[in-house]
């Protein structure tokens, strides 16, 4: 079970958001890569990077700040001869050409979510152009999938899309249950456990993760193919140790033998 930190980028800094409003931005860090080498420390094993400008938008603005935490990635990797940190991003990307130049410049893994939705053939395009390197992010409430930066409600089901752009060969699945987003109110297993057992491909879980005990609970249904969780507020604001968080899922995982 991996215990991802978000990185989310406003105006160049690291914020978070509540329930996906950008007016209900609090700013965790005014340099994003220093913030980058900090999960590293606690011993994060991916990030997960969200342009929020950029969702908003429809088109990258924040390349700068993304561009300096994958060259610090890079330099923690070399300095404790470890092998790739994988990196994934989502937010603003609409088009191939920005797809391979985030890739060629060193991200590991693309997450589309509106794009995926409005233009499917989009997301066909992207997945066979670079294969195993496409992420669908699917946010959604009361089983429904929201666009556009969460400020429309579509009438398409989550688990219906989820199986459709499996079969495009999608990577895995970001689902986030958008009305516990950012409130720190638990993660929804329920919604979660359903759509990961109607696929084949891993669900990352996003959205509500507050305490260890969060973890705890995805830990126990991560054999149905939940392989990590997205974490956010909790780690900034302190309610979820993520290096004691991602111990603690080691040992109930089986991948230490005890815990310290």
């Amino acid at each position: 079970m991996l215990l991802i930190p978000a990185i989310d980028l406003k105006d160049g800094q690291c914020v978070r958001l509540k329930q996906g409003d950008m007016d209900q931005a609090t700013v965790f860090s005014e340099d994003p890569a220093d913030m980058a080498r900090h999960w590293l420390q606690q011993g994060a094993r991916r990030l997960h990077l969200v342009d929020l400008n950029g969702a908003f938008a429809g088109k990258p603005k924040n390349e700068p700040a993304i561009k300096s935490i994958v060259a610090a990635v890079r330099e923690y990797a070399l300095e404790y001869d470890l092998d790739e940190i994988p990196i994934q991003l989502g937010g603003g990307i609409r088009d191939l050409d920005t797809i391979e130049r985030y890739l060629d410049g060193g991200l590991t893994y693309i997450i589309i979510g509106t794009a995926a939705v409005k233009n499917p053939g989009f997301l066909h395009d992207a997945c066979s152009a670079f294969p195993g390197q496409i992420i669908v992010g699917l946010d959604a409430k009361d089983g429904k999938v929201a666009t556009d930066g969460w400020s429309k409600l579509s009438g398409h089901e989550v688990i219906d899309l989820a199986k459709k752009f499996e079969d495009y060969g999608c990577e895995a699945i970001v689902y986030t249950d958008i009305g516990r987003d950012g409130m720190m109110k638990g993660v929804n297993i329920e919604a979660t456990v359903k759509l990961a057992q109607s696929m084949t491909i891993p669900v990352i879980a996003s959205g509500g993760v507050h305490t260890i005990k969060d973890v705890e609970e995805l830990c126990a249904v991560q054999d149905e193919g939940i392989q990590g969780v997205i974490c956010g507020r909790s780690i900034y604001e302190g309610t979820l140790d993520l290096q004691q968080a991602q111990d603690r899922a080691d040992f109930l995982t089986g991948e230490i033998g005890e815990e310290d």
